[in-house]
């Protein structure tokens, strides 16, 4: 199906009322609140971290309520088991006194599923979402279900460094389309938050869209246009990021692994979904300057010395903007 213009505008002004409610009930957390909604456009998943109590669980809870998804949230804990996220079959009594296997669902089968503080659970269940996130199906003893459509895991992560943490899987962290950092609020945003949450108002959200319009936004973002010379920027912004063959000296320095073609992907598609809610139809270099920390800052691995050098993620990949050039890289 060909769009026009003039859906592409209107789409966006839905979009624009999506955030505009958002933030009726989220103060600031407007980087958050804007990948979020790009992920969910780009039908991928998103991984939240930030410190606790800032609000990354009612920021998706919100978003799923505005959305007018079926929503569901597993708490991540050191005991949760694989099966309390996917279901299990159970045997059933029928009533003429034969029994049968009868299978659960369980909480990963909603629309959006917030995995709330994922890193405290082991590896072993922390995998259990990997099918369900790459494969958007589930199996159990053999039998494979499909999820409902559309379908997004938001997931929150308290900083590795805290105690009672484990590191996510690689496999599991490049399922994720982008990386959202939920910063603290500032004095100003610290106040509204206090006055929201202290006070007798109740805030009732509306929901502004439903599955079916989500369906079409997500074909819309397909459809946006790429140019050829985009399309090499971005694989020469992806290039960089290997060490072995990085023209950067601190990314061969400091990088022991740069990003896959995953990465690649993640990148064009949030950037066309930052171009359909911005209106247009085509991707521009903005648009891939403006999505490329979020979807490279967790798929960028240091090595012992750039740790030890006190190096981050996000600034190498500023370097690798500043380095690269559209059709070149200096």
């Amino acid at each position: 199906m060909t769009y026009t213009t003039e859906d592409y505008m209107d789409m966006s002004k839905r979009l624009d009322d999506v955030r505009t409610e958002i933030g009726q009930f989220i103060v600031g957390q407007k980087e958050a609140v804007e990948f979020s909604i790009y992920c969910v456009l780009a039908d991928g998943h998103a991984l939240l971290e930030g410190l606790p109590g800032l609000g990354k669980t009612m920021l998706i809870r919100t978003v799923s309520e505005v959305l007018d998804l079926s929503f569901s949230r597993i708490q991540f804990t050191p005991d949760l088991m694989p099966s309390d996220i996917t279901g299990t079959s159970m045997i059933e009594r029928l009533e003429n006194g034969k029994q049968q296997f009868t299978f659960q669902k369980g909480p990963i089968f909603s629309q959006m599923v917030l995995a709330d503080e994922i890193n405290r659970a082991t590896p072993k269940t922390q995998s259990a979402l990997l099918e369900a996130m790459g494969e958007k199906t589930v199996t159990v003893l053999g039998d494979t279900k499909q999820m409902d459509r559309p379908f997004f895991v938001l997931a929150t992560q308290n900083p590795i460094e805290m105690e009672g943490t484990y590191p996510l899987p690689e496999a599991q962290m490049d399922r994720f389309l982008c990386k959202i950092l939920v910063a603290y609020p500032s004095k100003a945003e610290l106040m509204e938050i206090t006055k929201r949450t202290t006070g007798g108002l109740t805030i009732q959200l509306n929901k502004v869209m439903n599955a079916e319009e989500i369906v079409r936004a997500q074909q819309m973002v397909k459809e946006v246009l790429i140019a050829d010379d985009m399309l090499e920027y971005a694989v020469d912004i992806i290039a960089a990021t290997h060490p072995e063959e990085a023209s950067i000296p601190e990314i061969a320095q400091y990088v022991q692994y740069g990003s896959g073609p995953r990465g690649l992907q993640s990148l064009i598609k949030l950037a066309k979904a930052r171009a359909l809610v911005a209106g247009r139809y085509h991707v521009s270099i903005a648009d891939i300057k403006t999505v490329a920390k979020p979807v490279l800052r967790h798929r960028l691995l240091l090595n012992y010395e750039g740790e030890a050098e006190g190096k981050t993620a996000d600034g190498l990949i500023d370097l690798i903007l500043q380095t690269v050039k559209q059709g070149q890289v200096v």
